[in-house]
């Protein structure tokens, strides 16, 4: 498989479980050359998503939900995955605290 059919992939399966407002998926893995999970790049990409669903739910949950998605392909078609929810009012701001989240500013 290669690398843009599995950025396209990746970026299909995000469109159809969460309608999202925002998506960007990007292939990481010329930063990764000389790691054991490189094996010729194409697997390790980020994702940077807003969806509606995902302002009522925790980033715990919003993760596993997109894990889930590529519990087929990791960890041999996708080595890593980085994930970044962001609002979907403004895809730059994280999402506010949930009741059940704190917030830790530093």
């Amino acid at each position: 498989m290669t690398t843009n059919h599995r950025s396209d992939l990746i970026k299909n399966r995000l469109e159809n479980a969460f309608s999202p407002t925002y998506l960007k998926v990007i292939d990481e893995s010329d930063q990764h050359v000389g790691h054991a999970g490189h094996r010729g790049g194409g697997r390790h990409f980020a994702i940077e998503i807003a969806a509606k669903i995902f302002d009522h739910t925790s980033r715990v949950m919003a993760h596993r939900q997109i894990y889930n998605l590529f519990k087929d392909m990791i960890p041999e078609q996708i080595h890593a995955l980085r994930i970044k929810i962001c609002s979907a009012v403004n895809k730059n701001t994280p999402p506010p605290p949930r009741s059940n989240e704190s917030q830790v500013k530093g």
